[in-house]
């Protein structure tokens, strides 16, 4: 069966257990933005920023389940980018993994940048790009070791956040049974109901929500990632996805329900970490430097997984070549240890270019218009592996009594057109707008590309 597989046809292994993935899975679901940014989107929406998170949510999840379906149907691919090139053909596979790697390999470099500021609060003066560097080389080398080593290293990060978000919790909770004071009023649940309103600063904070909290959920599929590598596939795929929403559940709306029980909505500002002003507010004086760790091992949690993550998408890229090109022969290849190192190697190389950024302004803004536009990308990525995922169950592939997705003939149409809603209100936010163009113009000339390169060479055959 299946299950019982511990090496794959092209070496790589099956070592990633059970305990692994789940953890892996709950570590995407919390992104550094929850610690930190979370203020922001309280300050613009109010209480009504749980329905954001909810109605997200929910299609995140159903988006899991299209993913986690394909991968049931077949577990031996490495990415679920694999599935568009399957689906909609080699094109927009070839489309999708390169644009899906270079966004990558700018979240890396956001990662990266985001450790070395997250380390100046304890070590002001070690210049960043040393920290960079360790940083890079030492996760870089976690994953080159074995895959099983990279899912331990997730394993703890993942714990990490876990435990913070437990304890923000438990301690709101019980300052909210207590009714302590704090010199900003009573902890309590009606801090979250007083002056409630669906719109406190009007719609357009209200639906600008919307694609700032998408961006939160970002990576969420980078589990399905591992299915590849994991012991148990047909178990841990069902698990993993399942369990999606009510992490959000959790992790995220029952956070923020505790900091504006705890904190009145209306006294939260965009500039500072919740997370700290209500441990702070509990009595708790290092707060700023607990929360400082929490963030910097999360970020470092990211980067680990993108390297991870890069190194399989390079490698898948390098396989769907031709079997005598340079791709193949260089970065097609499995190490003895079943770790796709040369794909690895060059991914980790590129984001050596971070420290480069910090020499002046301008390469700093290019990296901002490019970084933005990478990953509003990412709509485009998830609309075509929803259209993959319906070619799939058109095809002889589809497993009638497999893990599908739940009502199917509803949800899928409207997770799609969900997805375009979301890529279409960035042309009116903004700070948005640039990303959103640029986006289209790379999909433009890199399809463009590629369809003259296949002309020509049909031309020449």
């Amino acid at each position: 069966m299946q299950e019982k597989i511990t090496k794959n046809a092209d070496g790589t292994i099956r070592s990633l257990s059970n305990r692994h993935v789940q953890m892996i899975a709950i570590g995407g679901t919390i992104g550094t933005g929850l610690f930190l940014g979370s203020g922001s989107t309280i300050s613009k929406t109010g209480p009504s920023v749980m329905l954001v998170y909810l109605v997200l949510g929910c299609f995140f999840f159903l988006m899991m389940r299209a993913i986690g379906e394909m991968f049931y149907a077949d577990p031996s691919q490495h990415t679920f980018v694999s599935f568009i090139s399957k689906y909609l053909g080699p094109t927009a596979g070839y489309f999708t993994g390169w644009s899906y790697w270079l966004g990558l390999l700018f979240a890396s470099m956001a990662e990266l940048t985001a450790i070395a500021t997250y380390f100046a609060f304890w070590f002001p003066n070690i210049p960043s790009w040393i920290v960079e560097v360790a940083f890079l080389v030492v996760l870089a080398a976690i994953n080159l070791i074995a895959a099983k080593l990279f899912g331990e290293a997730e394993f703890w990060f993942a714990m990490i956040k876990i435990v913070a978000i437990v304890a923000l919790i438990v301690t709101g909770i019980i300052m909210v049974f207590s009714h302590t004071s704090t010199p900003l009023g009573h902890a309590s649940i009606s801090n979250i109901t007083n002056h409630f309103t669906l719109f406190p600063h009007g719609s357009f904070n209200f639906i600008s929500a919307f694609p700032m909290v998408f961006f939160a959920f970002q990576g969420i599929e980078f589990v399905s990632i591992t299915l590849g590598e994991s012991k148990n596939p047909h178990k841990v795929v069902k698990k993993a996805v399942n369990e999606t929403l009510w992490r959000i559940m959790i992790f995220y709306i029952g956070a923020l329900a505790v900091i504006m029980a705890v904190i009145p909505w209306t006294s939260i500002t965009p500039d500072k970490s919740p997370f700290v002003q209500v441990f702070t507010l509990a009595g708790l004086p290092a707060a700023a430097a607990i929360i400082n760790f929490v963030v910097l091992t999360s970020a470092a949690s990211s980067l680990n997984s993108i390297i991870f993550s890069a190194g399989r998408h390079f490698y898948q890229l390098a396989t769907e070549g031709r079997k005598e090109g340079f791709m193949n022969r260089h970065f097609g290849k499995v190490s003895k240890n079943g770790i796709p190192s040369a794909a690895i190697l060059i991914s980790a190389a590129l984001i050596f270019i971070t420290p480069i950024m910090s020499v002046s302004n301008s390469v700093s803004s290019v990296f901002t218009i490019v970084a933005g536009s990478s990953s509003d990308m990412y709509i485009i990525v998830y609309l075509l592996t929803m259209v993959a995922h319906r070619k799939y169950r058109a095809s002889n592939d589809f497993l009638s009594d497999g893990f599908k997705m739940p009502g199917y003939a509803i949800t899928s149409p409207l997770t799609i057109l969900f997805f375009f809603v979301i890529f279409a209100s960035l042309f009116f936010i903004p700070g948005d707008v640039v990303g959103a163009i640029g986006a289209i113009i790379w999909s433009i000339v890199f399809c463009g590309l590629v369809y003259l390169k296949e002309r020509n060479s049909k031309a020449y055959a």
